[in-house]
């Protein structure tokens, strides 16, 4: 079972930064293809694709996200990021990371950021 742990959320004013990181513990990490997802607290709503990097490092965003949020990774440490700036009250949400395919491996806990003044 491959254990994904989230950490770096906090509480930030719009137009602030935070970069999150998620380490992986698994020896596939460096082939997966990894993304980044968020899920606002409304009940009901679905995780909401955010980015992913390509095992090839190439790199697609969503378009809400484009332009302020970077994902990056390193293999050695099994830890893919997501560098967000000018962060906007809508960026509110946990943010989980899970590798980009149709089967996930299990979520972890996620990390809550929220953007408010």
């Amino acid at each position: 079972q491959v254990q994904l742990v989230e950490s770096g959320g906090g509480l930030v004013q719009p137009g602030g930064s935070l970069t999150l990181s998620c380490i992986a513990d698994t020896s596939l990490f460096s082939s997966a293809d990894m993304a980044w997802y968020r899920q606002t607290q409304a009940p009901g709503n679905p995780r909401e694709w955010v980015a992913t990097l390509f095992s090839d490092t190439h790199s697609n965003y969503a378009d809400s996200v484009k332009g302020r949020f970077t994902i990056s990774r390193d293999n050695a440490k099994r830890t893919v990021y997501l560098k967000m700036t000018s962060l906007k009250a809508e960026d509110t949400a946990v943010y989980y990371c899970n590798r980009a395919t149709t089967i996930k491996w299990a979520w972890g806990q996620g990390t809550q950021v929220t953007v408010s003044s």
